[in-house]
């Protein structure tokens, strides 16, 4: 049996702008929604939902049987975690609030077997390996697995230029909304200082040869952080879709609703 390929990193490799969304309505038919919708990769966030492993994999097989790649986000950096999401065939995994080398240095080594990383072995009850029958499975898997590390915050944009240092650490994600608190202008992720700090994080990770990410719900943002050379593209979360779907449809129905825009942006 052959193993999975990660379209998501041969997309980054290829240096090729991949498009995503998050999934944060945890249930394996909206991820199936998100999956035929078009985008390259689908963000499931174990990090702000409560998804469990079984949940996540039933998740992850809803995208990949779209062939459409899966990203996942758990709630901190913890090694047992990571070897659970691993065996379940998660290929992409993204680690919130990375600030300093020794955990960039971590997530790596989490993410793969001796002699290179501390990946714990257990092939015979994965799914990655399918239970044994992948040929080879030790010598290839670590070509398909992608550490994506979450910049978001000053002491994370600080340590960037040694976090750039840790070799197979490829995929740097910056998260405004984070960044933007921790600068002061907490639910004010477009604020000038933010967006610049943003983009000077993405000319840094280009710089350095890897490749820059991001989230927002801001088409104009997005648009910017693109053309300033950020690959990894995400550009909407699943509940704020469905949200204002559903409120402009009700006030288009009851015009005594009226607009009731909320001041909180993600």
């Amino acid at each position: 049996m052959e193993l999975r390929k990660n379209k998501f990193k041969q997309l980054m490799q290829d240096r090729t702008p991949a498009v995503g969304i998050w999934n944060g309505i945890h249930h394996p038919s909206v991820a199936e929604i998100l999956a035929g919708s078009g985008f390259d990769w689908i963000c499931i966030d174990a990090e702000h939902v409560p998804y469990d492993i079984l949940s996540i994999q039933t998740s992850v097989m809803a995208l990949q049987s779209h062939q459409v790649s899966a990203v996942v986000r758990i709630p901190e950096l913890n090694t047992a975690y990571i070897k659970q999401l691993l065996d379940i065939g998660v290929l992409n995994i993204l680690v919130p609030m990375v600030e300093t080398v020794e955990q960039a240095q971590l997530l790596v080594d989490s993410m793969y077997y001796p002699p290179k990383g501390i990946r714990g072995v257990g092939t015979a009850l994965s799914r990655s390996a399918q239970w044994n029958r992948v040929d080879g499975y030790f010598e290839k898997a670590g070509n398909e697995l992608c550490p994506i590390g979450q910049i978001e915050s000053i002491k994370a944009v600080e340590a960037l230029d040694d976090i750039l240092e840790v070799d197979g650490f490829d995929v740097l994600f910056i998260g405004p909304a984070d960044l933007a608190a921790t600068m002061g202008y907490l639910g004010n992720a477009s604020h000038k200082d933010v967006v610049d700090t943003v983009k000077d994080c993405i000319r840094k990770i280009n710089d350095a040869g890897k490749i820059a990410g991001f989230l927002t719900a801001s088409k104009e943002l997005a648009l910017e952080y693109k053309n300033e050379g950020a690959l990894m593209i995400g550009v909407g979360l699943d509940t704020l879709l469905l949200s204002k779907a559903a409120a402009t449809l009700a006030q288009e129905f009851n015009p005594h609703l009226g607009s009731k825009e909320s001041s909180t942006f993600y």
